[in-house]
């Protein structure tokens, strides 16, 4: 069955469309921050992983790092283990940190690697673990308490902050033409195993590795103006007078400072990105309108 001519022009028309991103974007080191919907819903996952495997058949470096909430709370649950959350943060004991790290570096990380294997890509899975790649400090919150002077310091056991990452491992997957697939899991000096915000880990590994674009999915349209209207094509300093303003707040502010250090710190621009409808990732990457909330590293 052939294609009718409407067809034919819309193909023609999106293929024209994407011809000069491809060009710009060869050799270039792409990290997308896997998480929300996209990892639970099939669809959503396999649309995914093609766009993984397109990216890296023309020319590009993606580099996945991945989250796993939902399936580690659910296994917790399973397992009658008992979840407290500290600032949105996963209490982390030792028995829970091996809960952690039996999903992530395990059952997640290798559905995804299968995932874009069975799509015709090559994927290798990590942890931070792996080579030391990812060197983690303990981290701790601090929150005012009443009838304290001083705020109080909470022991939110094995969550983590990335101190460095060796980029030898990941240099060694990407000159092999793999995809890496990482989980966000790193280690300490004293060798405990400590759980790291994915977008965290994202944003830090887009720095080292000097990467073109950071993209974070979300399970939102992107970034929101007081009106509810998506903003995009934002630079480092409207990014910063919308914190001090308040427009952004709440569970975005951890997102957008993430992207906000990344841009800052040398990576060309950082993308929030509706992970909820499918193939975001190449409609992001190659069309003119994008699919989200742009931020690049232009000051004014």
């Amino acid at each position: 069955m052939s294609l009718d001519r409407a067809e034919a022009l819309n193909i023609a028309q999106v293929l024209t469309e994407a011809l000069p991103y491809i060009q710009r974007f060869i050799g270039k080191t792409i990290v997308v921050k896997f998480g929300g919907n996209a990892m639970v819903d099939p669809l959503l996952h396999e649309s995914f992983a093609r766009d993984v495997v397109l990216m890296k058949l023309v020319g590009m470096n993606p580099m996945v790092v991945h989250g796993g909430g939902p399936q580690i709370g659910a296994l917790l649950e399973k397992l009658n283990i008992r979840t407290e959350f500290v600032d949105g943060m996963r209490v982390t004991d030792a028995q829970t940190m091996d809960v952690v790290e039996m999903v992530l570096g395990g059952s997640v990380n290798k559905e995804i690697v299968s995932s874009i294997n069975r799509n015709g890509g090559k994927a290798i899975g990590v942890t931070g673990k792996d080579g030391q790649m990812i060197r983690a400090r303990k981290l701790t919150v601090s929150r005012d308490t009443p009838g304290l002077d001083e705020p109080e310091i909470i022991d939110i056991g094995h969550v983590g902050d990335v101190d460095q990452i060796d980029t030898e491992v990941l240099n060694v997957i990407l000159e092999s033409n793999f995809i890496p697939v990482i989980a966000p899991i790193g280690v300490g000096e004293d060798g405990s195993t400590y759980n790291i915000n994915a977008d965290l880990v994202a944003g830090k590994l887009a720095e080292v590795m000097r990467a073109e674009k950071l993209m974070l999915l979300t399970n939102v349209a992107g970034l929101l103006d007081k009106n509810g209207n998506i903003l995009t094509g934002l630079t480092t300093r409207q990014v910063d007078e919308l914190i001090a303003d308040g427009t952004i707040s709440g569970g975005m502010l951890p997102k957008i400072r993430c992207a906000l250090d990344a841009v800052k710190t040398g990576v060309t621009s950082a993308h929030i990105v509706d992970g909820r409808v499918p193939h975001a990732v190449l409609l992001e990457t190659f069309t003119d309108e994008g699919m989200g909330t742009l931020i690049t590293n232009k000051r004014t």
